[in-house]
């Protein structure tokens, strides 16, 4: 044996090193199978009813009723009698009006007594506030079929029964809690010393809470408005129960009570209103996007 092979006999086994091809192929696979594959199942998941909301808007009825002749996944013949009808033969328009209002309503006097009610909680620091925020949020967590025999008791007592009003008035229930315990965690990440400075300038509390509060907690309050927003628009119970007029109806009420002939269901017209109905949420949420995403990432740093 020479000595050559003899030296090479005597060295330890050394691993074996992937080439780096090898080593990309493995990343880009372990990101196929654990990154893309499953988000791409969850915008599956989250888009289809969309699409299917979308396609049943535009078929007519003979491809609604007739699966075995056309794809119930594509439509054939598109046509727009339903939204059409939708549009002209009910009053959509004025259940999309009213539901508007109502959220929009709700949410600015939502927010405006969750703002003044999480400031006091977190920043005046009185006794027993930990205790008020802890129950505010408990309030939150009470099911609103158990608030709904004491609230309509109210909404009849004052004379708001079959109004918007009454759905103005009754949402804050369920909102405030939420808001202000949202934005009581919100506040709390704004320093502190920035308001101490405030106060030894002079500075009134409702100046500092104008002036250096809620600008540094725009993205918490937008954030508690997109929330307190989409439930004042898909809210169902208290809309059914104090609104009875056909042209006072909420969209999720109206297109459930109005749309259904019997044991008839006018699936065309149904789908339309529900993707129409579903658009003022995805334009509202398309344009506080970033500051929604900017709240739950974090807040303001020292």
């Amino acid at each position: 044996m020479t000595d050559a092979a003899a030296s090479a006999n005597d060295q330890p086994n050394r691993p074996t090193v992937a080439a780096p091809e090898e080593m990309a192929w493995d990343s880009r696979t372990k990101r196929v199978l654990f990154l893309y594959v499953p988000l791409a199942c969850f915008v599956f998941i989250l888009l289809f009813p969309f699409y299917w909301m979308a396609i049943t808007s535009f078929k007519p009825n003979a491809e609604l009723y007739d699966y075995k002749t056309y794809n119930p996944f594509w439509v054939a013949k598109p046509t727009l009698d339903h939204i059409r009808k939708l549009l002209f033969e009910t009053a959509y328009p004025k259940w999309l009006f009213t539901t508007m209002y109502v959220a929009v309503a709700s949410t600015f006097l939502s927010l405006f007594c969750s703002v003044l009610a999480a400031y006091a909680i977190q920043r005046l620091r009185f006794k027993g506030s930990q205790y008020v925020g802890l129950a505010i949020y408990l309030a939150y967590l009470v099911p609103p079929s158990i608030q709904f025999i004491p609230l309509a008791w109210m909404v009849h007592s004052f004379g708001l029964f079959d109004t918007p009003m009454a759905l103005i008035l009754t949402y804050p229930t369920f909102l405030i809690p939420f808001c202000t315990w949202l934005l009581i965690g919100y506040f709390k990440s704004i320093p502190y010393e920035l308001e101490e400075c405030a106060l030894i300038d002079g500075a009134t509390r409702l100046q500092i809470l104008r002036q250096i509060t809620l600008p540094l907690a725009v993205p918490g309050i937008i954030s508690a408005g997109i929330f307190s927003f989409t439930l004042s628009w898909n809210e169902f119970i208290y809309a059914l129960a104090f609104i009875q007029s056909s042209e006072n109806k909420t969209v999720p009420v109206a297109i459930l009570t109005e749309l259904i002939s019997g044991d008839v269901y006018q699936w065309g017209a149904l789908m339309a209103g529900s993707l129409l109905g579903s658009l003022p949420v995805a334009i509202f949420y398309s344009f506080f996007v970033d500051y929604y995403v900017s709240s739950l990432t974090g807040a303001v740093k020292e």
